[in-house]
């Protein structure tokens, strides 16, 4: 399995509107062959050990996939073009996007008892 991360550092005052956007998403990648799960992460701090950490202008999109192709697939699809075609205004954005492709080598469960 892979983890595709996209981390989009939002500019200030733009939080609410870029989560708004996730919203009204087409949702067309849900039924894409090879798709798991996504998971859109919101930047929170925590205080933590008497200091503030953690917090970011980062958001993070996730994308679990079984197998590299899959994604690769998935962005050569006309569904990818539609669900990426209405760009949000420069302005929603601090910096450039930072695209990371993980494989997944392990993974944890909670037991159960």
């Amino acid at each position: 399995m892979i983890v595709v991360s996209n981390r989009i550092q939002i500019a200030a005052g733009h939080e609410a509107a870029f989560e708004k956007r996730f919203e009204g998403r087409a949702g067309l990648v849900e039924n894409h062959p090879g798709f798991i799960r996504l998971e859109i992460l919101c930047p929170k701090p925590v205080k933590m050990h008497g200091k503030t950490t953690g917090g970011s202008d980062y958001y993070v999109v996730l994308t679990y996939w079984e197998d590299e192709q899959a994604f690769l697939n998935w962005t050569e699809s006309e569904d990818f073009r539609v669900a990426h075609a209405n760009r949000p205004p420069k302005e929603m954005f601090a910096g450039p996007n930072v695209f990371e492709m993980h494989e997944v080598i392990q993974t944890a469960l909670k037991s159960h008892e």
